[in-house]
């Protein structure tokens, strides 16, 4: 190879080398250009994204704002709607709870007593100046004189104000309206301190502490006041079953006596016939074994009758129910001495319920006062009316009542099974008017001309 050739063959691998070169920038270039517009796109995606940032952040704190907005309404309304309710009289009760005695005197009186104290040591409280004060030492036109006479015509007039509104709340407070009347008793202290302070005048706490002890004395008088006409009602009750039972005793007695003396007149007579042999032998003897049957089931009546009347405590404890008036698994458990038990549940089946009750058990004790408080203790809590606990329904099922008098010691035979006769009636008369009036209409659709 000469000198040319191999220059030649130089230039061509230099020349080639630069066409390599430059296609390899050519593409560098190209993948540049491709990074650079990836990465403006980048950059305008990440700027539209701050964008939508800053626009979610604003929308943030301002749902954040109105959701502040929301909860300050949400309490300015409850406020305002408990204002509202305690002068309401059909307020929901739930909102004031239940209220909780604070006094437990025995006696209405004691009550009344107590009030009267707290009446004399507000009227101490007046006397003395201690009910309203003014912190501040006014002067009128440059005497300190007008000035103290002008602050006690005001205390005057706050202590007007609130007791004539105490005295109104104080007649009207009742079983259902206790605590709703405490709260505006509330209320009307701190408006007429609010309308005193410009005058720096304020009704003393230990004023209003007393107004409201003599509010809830009131109130707790008058339930204590019911609470006794309700025992006296319940006693009175007692007593007249107490004599009922007693006028059927000395009834049942004295026909049993009545018995005995016919039976032994008979008897006397049939035993001298036997004597005198005046008659058939064998006749008259089955007669005087018969007559002396008799005799002695009058003397077993009589002296029934009256061991019952002597011994208070005996009776009969009954579980009864009226699924047509109260339904089911609500059972009466109560206690009579009556000579035949039966007549006081035909009585509680009068005209104060629409159907008569059934009787699942007949439980007869010495002891049947005993037993009737036991099974009302057992089954306090299940009580139909916990106010009045003189009330003997309780939502329990018969299983319950059953178990619960055989772990007392009694044997009583159950009636599971409420035979509800006038109330299943009343159901199928009820079914059956239902199924002939749509009888009836469905006819009607059928043949339309007869409307006509």
């Amino acid at each position: 190879m000469g000198l040319f050739d191999f220059l030649k063959k130089k230039e061509f691998s230099k020349i080639e080398q630069l066409n390599s070169d430059l296609l390899n920038c050519n593409n560098n270039k190209s993948n540049l250009e491709n990074q650079l517009e990836r990465y403006s796109k980048i950059n305008n995606i990440e700027e539209e994204f701050d964008i939508i940032s800053e626009k979610v952040k604003n929308q943030k704190t301002e749902l954040e704002l109105l959701n502040a907005k929301y909860q300050n309404a949400k309490e300015i309304y409850k406020n305002l709607k408990h204002e509202v309710s305690i002068f309401e009289t059909n307020l929901d009760l739930a909102e004031f709870g239940v209220y909780e005695p604070i006094y437990e005197f025995e006696k209405s009186d004691d009550y009344r007593e107590e009030q009267n104290k707290i009446i004399a040591q507000q009227k101490n409280l007046i006397q003395n100046e201690n009910a309203a004060i003014s912190r501040t030492t006014w002067t009128v036109n440059g005497s300190e004189a007008q000035g103290r006479a002008a602050t006690k015509k005001f205390i005057k007039l706050i202590l007007r104000a609130f007791n004539g509104e105490a005295d109104s709340l104080i007649t009207k407070v009742k079983w259902n309206n206790i605590n709703q009347i405490k709260e505006r008793l509330q209320k009307s202290f701190n408006t007429l301190n609010g309308l005193g302070k410009s005058q720096t005048v304020e009704i003393t706490q230990e004023y209003f502490d007393l107004k409201m002890k003599e509010l809830v004395l009131e109130y707790e008088f008058r339930a204590k006041k019911q609470q006794e006409r309700e025992e006296q009602r319940a006693l009175a009750e007692e007593l007249r079953e107490e004599e009922k039972a007693k006028r059927e005793f000395e009834k049942a007695q004295k026909e049993a006596e009545k018995e005995e003396a016919y039976y032994q007149k008979i008897l006397e007579k049939v035993k001298k016939d036997f004597q005198s042999q005046n008659g058939n032998p064998e006749e008259l003897q089955n007669k005087i074994a018969e007559l002396e049957k008799d005799l002695e089931e009058a003397r077993l009546k009589k002296e029934r009758a009256l061991s019952m009347a002597q011994q208070t405590k005996r009776g009969n404890v009954y579980i009864i129910s009226n699924i047509g008036s109260f339904g089911e698994n609500v059972f009466k458990i109560g206690m009579t001495r009556r000579l035949e038990p039966m007549d006081r549940v035909r009585e509680l089946g009068d005209a104060s319920v629409p159907f008569k009750f059934d009787v699942h058990a007949m439980i007869y004790s010495d002891e049947a006062r005993t037993l009737e408080y036991e099974l009302h203790q057992a089954f306090a809590d299940k009580s139909m009316n916990l106010f009045n606990m003189r009330k003997e329904f309780f939502n329990v099922t018969l299983e319950e009542i059953e178990q619960k008098v055989k772990e007392l010691g009694f044997e009583a035979e159950f009636s599971t099974i409420p035979e509800a006769e006038e109330f299943n009636e009343t159901i199928a008369i009820r079914e059956k008017r239902n199924h002939i009036e749509l009888e009836e209409i469905e006819e009607n659709e059928i043949y339309p001309e007869t409307l006509l």
